[in-house]
């Protein structure tokens, strides 16, 4: 029997695996790719895996506001963001990156998974998605499955689907105002 590390014995279970993700998908008739590789935490990372596994690849950024009103921000890794920008684009107040701590009481995960999929955890909506039109203009979109090492393609029609289907509505911004 493999040895855990006394870290992963410590941390708590994932709310929500990539296998619910997965069985929420086929319930909802959602196509979608499926790819297994190396973990990694950050989209430089990411670029030897992500170059053989067709569509836009994509990241989240996990942001508050100093009313600490929460924001998930997915877009394509093509995107640039100014921080400062940002708040202007979509009415927030001097934004900052939510804490692991906040980001695992909110969406059920952790740093470096983080992906439009955690949105199942969000039980009472705390938390304001946003889109970015550039990658919701893609024939294809990938982000993790709530595990880094896994990145699933499906259209951004499906995306917005699988959204709408835990009773949520995303906005779609045009990111370019604020690169």
């Amino acid at each position: 029997m493999p040895q855990s590390t006394a870290k992963q014995d410590a941390e708590p279970p994932l709310p929500t695996t990539p296998d619910d993700l997965f069985a929420c998908l086929h319930a909802l008739d959602i196509s979608y790719s499926l790819y297994h590789h190396e973990p990694f935490f950050t989209v430089e990372e990411g670029r030897d895996f992500e170059k053989d596994i067709p569509g836009t690849h994509c990241r989240n950024l996990f942001l508050k506001d100093k009313k600490d009103s929460m924001f998930l921000l997915t877009l394509a890794n093509e995107t640039a963001v100014d921080l400062k920008q940002l708040p202007a684009l979509f009415g927030a107040k001097r934004l900052s990156f939510g804490s692991p701590e906040r980001l695992w009481r909110h969406l059920g995960i952790r740093p470096g998974s983080v992906c439009p999929f955690t949105i199942m955890n969000d039980a009472t909506h705390a938390v304001d998605m946003i889109l970015d039109a550039a990658m919701m203009r893609a024939d294809l979109v990938n982000f993790h499955p709530l595990d880094n090492s896994m990145t699933v393609g499906m259209t951004p029609a499906d995306l917005l689907r699988f959204i709408e289907s835990r009773g949520r509505s995303a906005r779609v911004l045009d990111f370019s105002l604020a690169g």
